[in-house]
Order: structure tokens, then sequence, then C-alpha cells
């Protein structure tokens, strides 16, 4: 087992719901969440203008398998919650992250640990700071100590329930 932290977030529909969702159809796939932050209202960043607000929450877990099997999970939990992959950006039923996954770093076309733009995004280092108020990257980085990120965000709502 390895623990991994993953993002999820949500625009359409129901958005609370697809993310619990999410959390008991990860579980069902080896990726099992130990804790979860407070689900946070943010507004969007890149992509196209008029998108609704997305609710994010970052979970940590156990994960079986590798990394890409953990990703693997993540995609087909996606498929399943209806997820399009139409606009880079755009709004979508859900959108999940590996965004650390033990102390691995990786920096391979198309997939990238610890996820490249998460102290970047306030719907990202916001939750994470819920649960861990002083996470360091596995390259030593301490995320208090680097730049503000980009975004507002606003709590929403407790945390997801583990299954």
């Amino acid at each position: 087992m390895v623990v991994a932290t993953l993002g999820l977030g949500a625009n359409l529909g129901d958005r609370l719901a697809t993310l619990q969702r999410a959390v008991d159809l990860l579980s069902e796939r080896g990726v099992v969440a130990l804790a979860s932050s407070r689900v946070w209202e943010t507004d969007p960043v890149g992509g196209p203008d008029g998108q609704p607000p997305f609710l994010n929450a970052v979970i940590r877990a156990e994960a079986v398998g590798t990394a890409e099997d953990t990703l693997a999970a993540a995609n087909e939990v996606e498929a399943i919650l209806g997820r399009v992959r139409e606009v880079r950006w755009g709004p979508r039923t859900v959108d999940i992250d590996v965004l650390l996954f033990g102390d691995e770093v990786r920096t391979d076309p198309g997939f990238t640990i610890p996820h490249p733009r998460m102290a970047e995004r306030a719907f990202v280092v916001l939750p994470l700071l819920d649960l861990d108020p002083d996470p360091v990257l596995p390259d030593g980085t301490r995320l208090l100590d680097v730049p503000a990120p980009a975004g507002d965000a606003r709590p929403y709502a407790a945390p997801l329930r583990p299954p």
C-alpha cells in the first residue's frame, strides 16, 4: 500500500454528490480514502468564460499498486461519472488528479508527480492544508514556502465520507 493524495473537482450536475460518489468508486478500485479535506467552492481557473463554480476536495488514500494503477482508477471513475474531455479546463462532471503518490517523483510526459501545477492553485492548496498544515513535497519543498496560489476558494461543506 502507498499513500496517495488526489484532488477532486466538479462543476456540472450535483457537484457534492458526484464528489462523494467518486470517493466511493475509487474505493472499489483499490484507492481507499483515509481522510478528506473540507469541500471548497472555487471559481474556475483557466478555460472558457461563463463556467459555473467548482466544488473541490483533496483526499488522502491508501492505494494498491502503482501510480499508473491509481491514475487508471481515477480515469475509470471519471468515465463512469460522465467526464467528457472536450475543452481543456472546461466544465466537467468530475476531475480526479493524482497529486502525490508516496514519495515518488516523476516527469513522464502526460503524468508528472507531484502534480505540476498543484502549488499554483488555491483549489488544491487550501484543501491540502486541511489535511496537513505544513505539507512537504517529495523534493523537500515546503508548500507554505511557495508563492500564494491563484484563485479564490470558500469553504462549502464538511469533508467527504470515507467508504
